[in-house]
């Protein structure tokens, strides 16, 4: 039988290591449970927060209201001819998932390889990373509507995906709780190795024709260079956004600052490195307190132990403030803010 704790730390459920508490806090293991939760009006009229792996949120402060940890598991695919469709559960450890897709070979994940999280977080964000977007792998996903108790099917059109954006975070924001997602691979692989130093570290390898598993790796190798493990120093990955600005924006960034990093983004616009803005200020590495940025990676921040949510999100302000001061580009915080 559903159970729901009270006053519970949640500093074992976030990535940061924030000690924050929820006032209540209920762990879902099967879609039906959320049914059966619902069913009592009081959790209708509660604050709300849906946890999965924590890998996305920064706690400013205590939570009082319901926390609802998605432990939901199972994976499951279907071939036919050379698509594949796996579902996953929403409980399921994101990584977990791409290892199974490599391993059977289903083309598709690999460039998404060691982002922390759980599956039913992927598409809320639509993560990404080393040019590819969970969209382009994306087929629909299942969602429980609080308001009805009834669960229904997502297509891809209907999650209006844009960068690290979705529907579930716009106007359905706090209406759905997804518990399973559907995505659609490939027996045959069209590799994405151009973002990043995914090609170069194969040609350190000396590997000419990689396999999934080859590009997997290397995709796993250069993040834990540049990234820190939550295990071991509190932190949630990549803490802002890459600024997409337009063509006229950009052009006397480049005029002052020759070396800015870029790439192309949809419409003539510009995408720029928000790590290369964050690191031309100064911050590469600080330390402020008990937070600072990580020494190879100035877009990530860290907890360097006991660091509070207010200290963590002063800080990213302080960032923001003079990366607009040098820039005259306002970065935008990635990670949840929950307060």
């Amino acid at each position: 039988m559903l159970q729901i704790q009270e006053n519970v730390s949640l500093k074992n459920f976030n990535t940061f290591g924030i000690d924050a508490n929820a006032r209540y806090f209920a762990e879902i293991n099967h879609a039906e449970e959320l049914a059966e939760l619902f069913a009592d009006p009081q959790w209708l009229q509660t604050p709300r927060l849906v946890l999965g792996g924590g890998s996305n949120m920064l706690m400013v402060a205590d939570f009082d209201g319901l926390v609802i940890r998605l432990n939901i598991r199972g994976i499951e695919h279907r071939i036919s001819h050379d698509d594949v469709f796996v579902e996953a559960g929403a409980g399921e450890v994101w990584n977990h998932l791409v290892n199974y897709c490599v391993g059977y070979g289903y083309a598709g994940m690999e460039n998404l390889s060691l982002i922390p999280g759980s599956v039913g977080a992927s598409p809320i964000q639509n993560i990404g990373a080393y040019g590819v977007e969970l969209k382009d792998v994306f087929e629909s996903c299942k969602a429980f509507e609080i308001a009805t108790g009834v669960i229904k099917t997502f297509s891809k059109a209907d999650c209006k995906f844009g960068y690290r954006e979705s529907v579930f975070k716009s106007e359905l924001a706090g209406q759905y709780i997804i518990v399973s997602v559907k995505f659609h691979l490939s027996l045959i692989p069209k590799f994405n190795l151009k973002y990043g130093a995914i090609e170069q570290e194969l040609a350190a390898r000396g590997i000419s024709e990689p396999t999934l598993k080859d590009v997997s790796q290397v995709v796993s190798h250069i993040r834990v260079s540049k990234l820190p493990d939550p295990s071991t120093i509190g932190n949630a990955g990549s803490f802002f956004k890459n600024p997409v600005i337009s063509a006229a924006e950009f052009q006397p960034i480049q005029q002052n600052f020759p070396d800015v990093v870029n790439y192309p983004a949809s419409d003539g616009q510009v995408k720029l490195a928000a790590g290369w803005l964050i690191e031309q200020c100064g911050w590469k590495g600080k330390t402020v307190g008990n937070t600072g940025t990580w020494k190879n990676q100035a877009l990530v921040l860290v907890n360097h132990g006991g660091a509070t949510g207010a200290e963590v999100y002063s800080l990213s302000s302080q960032i923001i403030d003079s990366v607009y001061t040098k820039f005259g580009v306002t970065l935008q915080r990635e990670v949840n803010i929950v307060s």
